[in-house]
């Protein structure tokens, strides 16, 4: 097999990956995703989806290696990722890496903290496996950005895969040749499509979960000796050629040279909304329009956006549909009643998105006067940006646009407003005692000598 491959070049910098070498800053990087995505998980377990990935993560048992998220069960690793995953993803409150357009944490940290537990690495060893994780799954998807998307897949279910091998590769020691036999295996367990958009049903969420589920699958296929291709990715019937029909060689080649000089844990995006990720700074400026202008609902005749291609089919059309989302699921992904709801209401948060929510005829009102055109220069999916011009019945227009999504590098998200976050996620599940012992046990990750004390906080 040739030394070069995709695969192997990526095995090598898992396999090698030590703390030692990483940056303090990406070490920091880590262990604040690995809070938000328990906070995102915890907030999560109440709600129906979550009450059935956990149900059906019980039902295939297993020996009693990994902690089930808000829940006293124990499952298989392979099972605790599966609802875990979904559970992170399920409120779509997690990160985003935008270029690539793929949610990390829902994958990487449930990942290796399931395996991890069954283990039973340090908190050391865990992190490793997270950075390993992410440093994988963002360079899958950035080497063929909104490729996946036109082709009415879900980047995270299909490079989501290849990370959660990566994470239970490493904690599990297995070496370069095996790993690279478990991407080749991840290539053919890979899928996720995106029809939830018709009627806002619910496999979306399950796409992290499952490719964490079948990730450690993977490498535990691969650890028995099963094989698989070396060119998984970039051959000729390979995952590129499938899921994205084809790929550029030198865009792939330049992500693969920067791996451990450059670090994609410490360029993603912690999101302050609920929903999809490219609404965001559309929201915010309507929620500027709403706080400058004092703006009387009412009063708005008409609101026009300009976007760019790639997100219409996910969050502009079918029009009539989007201006009126049949539930709330839906409605996480209609840029029209996202933008009225934060005109109207002036907030996004977890009630906005409630099936009763969405049916307020004032917001409808409002969303069934949002429309879009098509703007060429907008450099997406490089960049979120959002813009919207407000007509009234006067005739006033007014204006907002924002460059960059708040959260991501160009705005980050500060400690306290991330550590704001969890406590409002995880309180709804576990008590403030627990919220505080997580959040110390986590952001020192690192230090912990094992998962038990970080597990014992996630039971409520």
């Amino acid at each position: 097999m040739a030394d070069t491959s995709v695969a192997r070049t990526l095995a090598r910098f898992v396999v090698r990956l030590s703390l030692d070498d990483v940056p303090a800053s990406v070490a920091t990087a880590a262990s604040r995703l690995t809070l938000d995505t328990l906070g995102n998980a915890l907030a999560a377990v109440p709600e129906d989806f979550g009450r059935a990935a956990v149900h059906a993560a019980e039902r295939l048992g297993g020996p009693a290696e990994s902690t089930l998220i808000g829940h006293a069960a124990r499952v298989a690793a392979a099972n605790a990722a599966l609802a875990n995953g979904t559970l992170a993803h399920g409120l779509d409150f997690d990160d985003t890496r935008e270029d690539a357009i793929v949610h990390t944490g829902s994958v990487a940290v449930t990942t290796a903290l399931a395996v991890g537990e069954a283990v039973g690495a340090s908190g050391r060893q865990t992190l490793e496996a997270v950075i390993a994780a992410v440093e994988v799954m963002c360079r899958v998807g950035l080497a063929v950005p909104g490729r996946f998307h036109a082709r009415h897949f879900h980047p995270t279910a299909l490079a989501g895969g290849f990370a959660a091998a990566a994470a239970a590769a490493k904690l599990r020691g297995l070496d370069e040749d095996q790993l690279v036999s478990a991407f080749g295996i991840g290539g053919s367990q890979a899928g996720g499509i995106i029809e939830y958009l018709t009627d806002g049903t619910w496999t979306k969420r399950l796409h992290p979960g499952w490719a964490a589920h079948a990730g450690i699958i993977a490498a535990t296929l691969a650890e028995a000796g099963m094989l698989g291709p070396e060119s998984v990715f970039e051959g000729a019937h390979g995952f590129y050629q499938a899921y994205a029909g084809g790929h550029d060689e030198a865009r792939l080649a330049a992500l693969l040279t920067t791996l451990g000089t450059s670090w994609e844990v410490s360029n993603l995006t912690f999101k302050p909304y609920p929903c999809g990720s490219i609404a965001h700074p559309y929201m915010d400026c309507a929620l500027r329009l709403r706080e400058r202008h004092r703006l009387d609902p009412a009063q708005i005749v008409a609101i026009r956006c300009r976007t760019a291609a790639g997100p219409v089919p996910r969050l502009w059309e079918p029009l009539a549909a989007k201006q009126a989302p049949p539930n709330g699921y839906a409605a996480k992904f209609s840029l029209p009643y996202l933008i009225a709801t934060m005109l109207v209401r002036g907030r996004a948060g977890l009630a906005e998105f409630r099936d009763a929510a969405v049916r307020d005829p004032e917001v409808l009102r409002v969303a069934g006067r949002v429309t879009y055109e098509i703007d060429p220069t907008i450099d997406y999916p490089r960049r979120f940006v959002g813009d919207v011009r407000v007509r009234l019945a006067s005739g006033e227009e007014l204006v907002e646009h924002q460059a960059h999504s708040r959260g991501g590098p160009e705005h980050p998200v500060t400690p306290a407003e991330l550590e704001a976050k969890f406590r409002g996620n995880a309180g709804l599940v576990v008590d403030g005692g627990r919220v505080d012992e997580l959040i110390r046990r986590v952001l020192a990750l690192r230090d912990e000598p094992d998962l038990t004390g970080v597990a014992r906080c996630l039971v409520p």
